[in-house]
Protein backbone atom coordinates (compact mmCIF):
# COMPACT_ATOMS: atom_id res chain seq x y z
CA UNK A 1 0.00 0.00 0.00
CA UNK A 2 1.33 3.32 -0.79
CA UNK A 3 0.40 6.99 -0.81
CA UNK A 4 1.97 9.89 -2.33
CA UNK A 5 1.22 13.44 -1.75
CA UNK A 6 2.86 16.60 -2.17
CA UNK A 7 2.98 19.33 0.55
CA UNK A 8 3.61 23.24 0.71
CA UNK A 9 6.37 23.40 3.58
CA UNK A 10 8.33 22.08 5.37
CA UNK A 11 6.25 22.78 8.76
CA UNK A 12 3.22 20.01 7.36
CA UNK A 13 6.21 17.85 6.38
CA UNK A 14 7.20 17.60 9.62
CA UNK A 15 3.94 17.60 10.99
CA UNK A 16 3.03 14.31 8.81
CA UNK A 17 6.56 12.70 10.20
CA UNK A 18 5.69 13.65 13.81
CA UNK A 19 1.90 12.19 13.15
CA UNK A 20 3.79 8.92 11.45
CA UNK A 21 5.94 8.33 14.46
CA UNK A 22 3.32 8.51 16.98
CA UNK A 23 0.72 6.06 15.20
CA UNK A 24 0.64 3.02 17.39
CA UNK A 25 1.15 -0.45 15.04
CA UNK A 26 1.55 1.66 11.97
CA UNK A 27 2.97 -0.67 9.40
CA UNK A 28 5.11 1.57 7.80
CA UNK A 29 7.69 0.26 5.53
CA UNK A 30 9.23 3.27 4.37
CA UNK A 31 9.17 6.79 3.76
CA UNK A 32 10.60 9.18 0.69
CA UNK A 33 10.80 13.15 0.93
CA UNK A 34 12.01 14.85 -2.26
CA UNK A 35 12.14 18.58 -2.34
CA UNK A 36 10.96 20.49 -5.50
CA UNK A 37 11.30 24.40 -5.62
CA UNK A 38 7.76 24.79 -5.15
CA UNK A 39 6.50 21.71 -2.51
CA UNK A 40 7.47 19.14 -1.19
CA UNK A 41 6.93 15.22 -2.15
CA UNK A 42 5.96 12.44 0.22
CA UNK A 43 5.71 8.73 -0.31
CA UNK A 44 4.72 6.35 2.29
CA UNK A 45 4.82 2.82 1.74
CA UNK A 46 3.48 0.51 4.14
CA UNK A 47 3.80 -2.97 4.85
CA UNK A 48 0.02 -3.92 4.90
CA UNK A 49 -2.98 -2.22 4.04
CA UNK A 50 -4.52 -0.25 6.96
CA UNK A 51 -7.89 -1.17 8.72
CA UNK A 52 -11.04 0.62 6.76
CA UNK A 53 -11.61 3.37 9.29
CA UNK A 54 -7.62 3.75 10.07
CA UNK A 55 -7.45 4.34 6.42
CA UNK A 56 -10.08 7.14 6.13
CA UNK A 57 -8.36 8.64 9.10
CA UNK A 58 -5.11 8.75 7.51
CA UNK A 59 -6.42 10.19 4.36
CA UNK A 60 -8.26 12.81 5.98
CA UNK A 61 -5.26 13.47 7.86
CA UNK A 62 -3.16 14.00 4.31
CA UNK A 63 -5.95 15.89 2.78
CA UNK A 64 -6.48 18.64 5.57
CA UNK A 65 -2.28 19.33 5.21
CA UNK A 66 -1.58 18.17 1.78
CA UNK A 67 -2.89 17.10 -1.74
CA UNK A 68 -2.19 13.34 -3.75
CA UNK A 69 0.74 14.02 -6.29
CA UNK A 70 0.41 12.75 -9.55
CA UNK A 71 4.01 11.38 -10.86
CA UNK A 72 5.55 13.00 -13.65
CA UNK A 73 8.30 10.94 -15.15
CA UNK A 74 11.29 12.51 -13.25
CA UNK A 75 9.82 11.81 -9.70
CA UNK A 76 8.82 8.55 -11.34
CA UNK A 77 12.06 7.39 -12.23
CA UNK A 78 13.76 8.66 -9.13
CA UNK A 79 11.55 6.39 -7.05
CA UNK A 80 12.40 3.94 -8.99
CA UNK A 81 16.06 3.99 -9.14
CA UNK A 82 15.47 4.27 -5.15
CA UNK A 83 13.49 1.28 -4.86
CA UNK A 84 15.78 -0.90 -6.88
CA UNK A 85 18.86 0.03 -4.46
CA UNK A 86 20.68 3.00 -6.33
CA UNK A 87 22.48 5.28 -3.97
CA UNK A 88 20.85 8.35 -3.10
CA UNK A 89 23.25 10.90 -4.41
CA UNK A 90 22.85 8.93 -7.31
CA UNK A 91 19.49 9.61 -7.50
CA UNK A 92 19.66 12.56 -7.51
CA UNK A 93 22.98 13.06 -9.73
CA UNK A 94 20.64 11.01 -12.64
CA UNK A 95 17.14 12.73 -12.28
CA UNK A 96 17.77 15.93 -10.80
CA UNK A 97 15.59 15.34 -7.80
CA UNK A 98 16.06 16.46 -4.13
CA UNK A 99 15.91 13.12 -2.35
CA UNK A 100 15.97 14.35 1.34
CA UNK A 101 15.37 11.53 3.39
CA UNK A 102 14.24 7.99 2.14
CA UNK A 103 13.70 4.86 4.44
CA UNK A 104 12.55 4.81 8.26
CA UNK A 105 10.86 8.44 9.34
CA UNK A 106 13.78 10.79 9.38
CA UNK A 107 12.41 14.02 10.52
CA UNK A 108 16.15 15.19 11.51
CA UNK A 109 16.40 15.21 7.87
CA UNK A 110 13.94 17.52 6.82
CA UNK A 111 15.11 19.99 9.64
CA UNK A 112 18.52 19.51 8.47
CA UNK A 113 18.04 20.35 5.07
CA UNK A 114 15.58 23.19 5.33
CA UNK A 115 18.19 24.88 7.94
CA UNK A 116 21.34 24.19 5.35
CA UNK A 117 19.27 25.08 2.32
CA UNK A 118 18.13 29.02 4.05
CA UNK A 119 21.49 29.30 5.28
CA UNK A 120 22.80 28.74 1.97
CA UNK A 121 19.94 30.88 -0.09
CA UNK A 122 19.76 33.55 2.36
CA UNK A 123 16.65 33.86 3.08
CA UNK A 124 13.60 31.50 3.31
CA UNK A 125 11.09 30.84 0.56
CA UNK A 126 7.45 30.07 1.41
CA UNK A 127 8.11 26.37 1.00
CA UNK A 128 10.89 25.66 3.50
CA UNK A 129 9.11 27.43 6.25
Amino acid sequence: MEYLYYFANTSLVVRLLSYLSKQAAFPLELVTVIYLVDRWVVRIRLTSPLEPNRELDFKAFLNENGCEYTLVPSIAKALKGLDSGMPITEVMNQYHVVVVSHGALQTRDIEDFRVTFVRGLGYCPPSLV
